[in-house]
């Protein structure tokens, strides 16, 4: 494993315990590797089998990654449920605004599916932690937010470099591009925040720990890879939100935990649905 040290947000601290990685790693395999029962249903190894005999010829390293991928999908709809329903800011924002977050809830949910379906597991990890005032504070809030959809972008690069087959790897890539339709539609946000809820805001601190103008909010000439080349890089990001002790030393609030409620999506279009491996 790196012993880089990821921050998620200048506001966040860094994970000094490297034994709480470990031991999100270890405990994100045992359990993945022995829990066949799915969110919405059972996915057995038929699953698999049936989308290796598509192509996908699934290895060990394909597995890890696709779990990885679970739990991040699991935190990414736990994160924009929460903003949607909790969040006070979230109703004082444009309706444009809010019918972004509301399909991103969507899409992130349709992706989790997918992987599981293919990983025949689920997520090992169903409930999550935040950074203090998470859901008070818009500043907070879009700063994390970012941050994540930072983290996932670089995620699915890493599957780019390293799944098996190439059905796999278009499959990242294709996930890849929505996770960045994300993050600058969030950066979009920060002007019509409310200014009782602390806006406009026009800068927004991302998982590089640099306040970065929202202005444009499409900053990127090419995908950020975080130098990731190995999916425990990611894992070692997202542990604090979903390890306690980890949490605990990030300094996150774990006084509460937020659970993942599974759904069944409805994307915003047709055109953009998964239909195939081979994406036609």
């Amino acid at each position: 494993m790196t012993k880089e040290k990821v921050k998620i947000a200048s506001s966040v601290p860094e994970i000094e315990s490297s034994a709480s990685r470990r031991s999100f790693i270890k405990r994100a395999s045992v359990i993945g590797a022995t829990s066949m029962l799915g969110v919405g249903g059972i996915f057995s190894l038929a699953s698999a089998q049936q989308d290796n005999r598509q192509g996908l010829g699934l290895t060990r390293e394909d597995v890890e990654i696709l779990i990885a991928a679970e739990i991040a999908e699991a935190l990414a709809v736990t994160t924009y449920s929460n903003i949607i329903n909790v969040a006070p800011f979230f109703g004082r924002l444009a309706s444009d605004d809010q019918g972004y977050l509301q399909a991103a809830r969507q899409e992130e949910m349709s992706h989790y599916l997918l992987e599981q379906s293919v990983a025949g597991k689920p997520s090992p990890f169903t409930s999550f932690f935040y950074p203090p005032n998470m859901f008070t504070d818009a500043q907070t809030t879009l700063n994390v937010l970012v941050s994540l959809e930072d983290a996932f972008i670089a995620a699915y690069l890493v599957g780019v470099r390293r799944f098996n087959s190439p059905n796999l790897r278009v499959t990242a890539a294709r996930i890849m591009g929505i996770e960045s339709d994300h993050r600058t539609l969030a950066r979009v946000v920060g002007p019509g925040v409310a200014s009782v809820d602390g806006g406009p805001i026009e800068n927004i601190t991302g998982i590089q720990g640099t306040a970065e103008s929202v202005d444009p909010p499409n900053n990127n000439g090419y995908e950020r890879t975080l130098c990731w080349t190995d999916i425990q890089q990611a894992v070692q990001a997202l542990t604090p939100f979903a390890d306690i002790n980890a949490a605990q030393a990030a300094g996150f609030d774990t006084s509460k935990s937020f659970d993942f409620e599974p759904f069944t999506p409805t994307l915003p279009s047709a055109l953009g649905a998964f239909i195939s491996f081979k994406g036609c």
